[in-house]
């Protein structure tokens, strides 16, 4: 990530702007995140291994 370099004071103020201005239009269904597959914990391996490959079009979501 290219935040990872960046200082915390930095990434906070990102957290922050992301609640005030993306977190309502997520709530109102104004923006909807692309979901390419969702894969269970276990399976994190093999939902690492498409990220890896790059034939995805949007999120992986592992689930509990």
């Amino acid at each position: 990530s290219t935040l990872r370099p960046r200082p915390v004071d930095f990434k906070g103020a990102i957290a922050r702007a992301l609640r005030q201005r993306a977190w309502p239009l997520l709530e109102q269904g104004a923006i909807k995140p692309i979901v390419h597959a969702t894969f269970p914990l276990a399976q994190a391996a093999q939902a690492h291994a498409m990220m890896e490959s790059g034939e995805n079009i949007g999120k992986i979501i592992l689930t509990a």
